[in-house]
């Protein structure tokens, strides 16, 4: 073969980062019709009949069972639930440039992670690249500090806690694409958004007896284009890269792509939607990214040094 499965998994997690770091600004498009709720139900909708046509079209046979979805529910509380609802919520109070920084601090999260999980261990340049990294978004936070609401505050909670779930499922999701097939895992995954967020979403309007505005944002088609893209690239296109890279790269690697997404989504912020950026916005960026480049390049030469010891002192 001219390329391996190696080269295809780092092309996938270039993809997953690109697809992810426009998916912030069609959040943000698609929540001008509608609530965060119906955004994620309607999302998960065309996720999952996309996956039906694809699998009716291809012919593919899954080899998913009951058991192996009970077995799914628990990661997927993090990856798509918790994620995507609280990046959806976040992103009601938060420009899309201000989220990719926050994003940018996914390889940092599933670093200090594996960690913890798994045992794994840091140097200490790794520590101080670690600390740049996150001062880097202290420095952003803290020169906005005199304008920033509370609403602006919870956003940032949110997608903090949104980027710290999806580098949890990074962890987790590492062995279980060891023991299941990327199609299997993708087509679950997808199964269960939908179902979770069509059915918070219909509760919601019968509580509020609204019913009958579920289905009214999909004649914007502004707002269409948005989730189409969302459910289609963003959610089932995505979930089989990122499936299919965590196949055959750690975690961490995978989650430095993140640099890519954190650049595309303050490009998409700052031009599609106006969103202003100020010298810190381009100061905190440049911290974050130093500090995801210093903990990755140090983590490949202490991999490369306990794989041949004989070239250590």
């Amino acid at each position: 073969m001219i390329f391996s499965r190696r080269f295809f998994a780092y092309l996938s997690a270039v993809l997953f980062s690109t697809i992810i770091g426009f998916s912030f600004m069609f959040v943000k498009l698609a929540l001008r019709y509608t609530s965060p709720l119906d955004v994620l139900a309607d999302r998960f909708t065309l996720a999952f009949l996309f996956s039906m046509i694809i699998l009716l079209a291809a012919g593919i046979r899954l080899s998913i069972h009951l058991r192996d979805v009970l077995r799914f529910l628990p990661i997927s509380l993090l990856n798509p639930c918790f994620y995507f609802l609280t990046q959806a919520l976040g992103l009601t109070s938060l420009p899309a440039t201000e989220a990719g920084i926050i994003q940018a601090l996914l390889p940092i999260f599933t670093l200090l992670l594996a960690a913890f999980l798994l045992k794994e261990k840091t140097n200490g340049i790794q520590k101080f690249s670690i600390v740049l990294s996150v001062s880097g978004v202290l420095f952003i936070f803290l020169m906005m500090g005199g304008h920033l609401g509370e609403a602006r505050w919870l956003g940032i909670l949110l997608f903090i806690l949104s980027t710290l779930s999806y580098a949890g499922y990074n962890v987790l999701a590492r062995a279980m694409t060891q023991k299941y097939r990327m199609i299997d895992m993708t087509y679950i995954m997808i199964f269960i958004g939908f179902i979770s967020f069509n059915f918070m979403a219909l509760i919601n309007h019968l509580i509020q007896g609204t019913l009958s505005q579920y289905v009214q944002p999909f004649f914007h088609p502004l707002f269409f284009i948005s989730v189409l893209y969302l459910g289609v690239f963003a959610s089932f296109i995505t979930f089989f890269l990122s499936n299919f890279a965590l196949s055959e790269i750690q975690a961490s690697k995978f989650g430095a792509f993140t640099n890519l997404t954190t650049i595309i989504s303050i490009f998409s912020g700052a031009v599609f939607l106006n969103e202003n950026l100020y010298y810190y916005h381009y100061v905190g960026a440049v911290l974050v990214i130093l500090g995801v480049i210093g903990v990755n390049i140090f983590s490949v030469i202490r991999e490369s040094e306990t794989a041949n010891p004989k070239n250590q002192l």
